[in-house]
């Protein structure tokens, strides 16, 4: 059996899987592969697969799996398996760090330091404490950032139309409910037809003025344009994002030169810990299938 690390995983993790059978780096021995390990940054779509002929298993390091084509995996009988519950911390931590950073002035703060400047009065901060974080979705990562956030003082609301209620959130019956009342909103939804460009001009506008909107999801669930203007008239005081429509995205894309955009370039799941995680759930999925031949 070959074993193709596509992506950037734990360095480790070759040496864990060699039991299992052969393991390559070569992307250009695709043809021969059994099992492809991917992250966010290989597709594989109908000519992918079509191009790993003894493709049996494909495993995405991470929550979503909406750059595999899994209806074409499917028709020619290949498992798909992601790892949900690994990066859950870390993308936690990244989406509560942004929201820190934010009322707080980090980054203009320490980049006036650095410039020479003393502009302390300039920078008003404000406080979590008292204010609403709306999540939009409460999975495995939203539910650890709702620990944090209830941490620190913050009021949580959430909503996800296949959860109703949950004991770490107050779930309203709409998303457009939901938005109504944040200070801050969260995303963690997969890209989906549904979710594609879900926050746009529309629900925007129900938003309370100056909200900031925090995204460690999918870029692809936000309008960019809409959110550009938004941003421009202050409607959105900030957004913060790790995600975007590609990695790297195009270097025309509108948020790249929005104002009061916090960026990253996709760092949520890119912890040394989280790392280690998705191995562990690599071994124990290849060992299942392993298991079952």
């Amino acid at each position: 059996m070959l074993i193709l690390i596509s992506d950037a995983f734990d360095p480790g993790l070759e040496a864990k899987l060699a039991k299992f059978g052969e393991v390559t780096t070569d992307k250009s021995r695709q043809s021969e592969i059994d099992i492809a390990l991917i992250r966010s940054k290989t597709t594989c779509d109908k000519e992918y697969i079509d191009n790993a002929p003894n493709l049996k298993m494909i495993i995405r390091g991470g929550v979503g799996t909406d750059n595999i084509d899994k209806v074409y995996c499917a028709e020619k009988g290949i498992i798909v398996h992601n790892t949900p519950k690994s990066p859950a911390i870390a993308v936690a931590e990244l989406a509560f760090a942004m929201m820190i950073a934010v009322p707080n002035h980090i980054v203009k703060a320490d980049q006036s330091m650095h410039d020479g400047q003393w502009i302390k009065k300039e920078l008003k901060r404000t406080e979590l404490n008292g204010k609403t974080l709306g999540l939009v979705g409460i999975g495995n990562i939203a539910q650890a950032v709702a620990v944090r956030a209830a941490a620190f003082g913050m009021k949580v609301i959430a909503y996800d139309k296949f959860v109703p209620s949950h004991e770490l959130a107050d779930c309203k019956g709409s998303l457009e409910e939901m938005v109504a009342e944040a200070d801050y909103i969260s995303m963690h939804l997969p890209l989906t037809p549904d979710t594609e460009n879900m926050i746009n001009k529309n629900t925007i506008e129900l938003m309370k003025n100056g909200v900031v909107i925090i995204n460690t999801g999918r870029g692809k669930t936000v309008h960019p344009e809409d959110m550009v203007t938004a941003l421009e008239s202050g409607k959105v005081a900030c957004y913060a994002t790790d995600v975007w429509p590609s990695d790297p995205p195009p270097a025309d894309y509108p948020l790249l030169s929005a104002p009061n955009v916090l960026m990253a370039p996709h760092l949520g799941a890119s912890s040394k810990e989280n790392l280690l995680r998705i191995g562990e759930e690599v071994v124990a999925h290849i060992e299942t299938f392993q298991g079952g031949k």
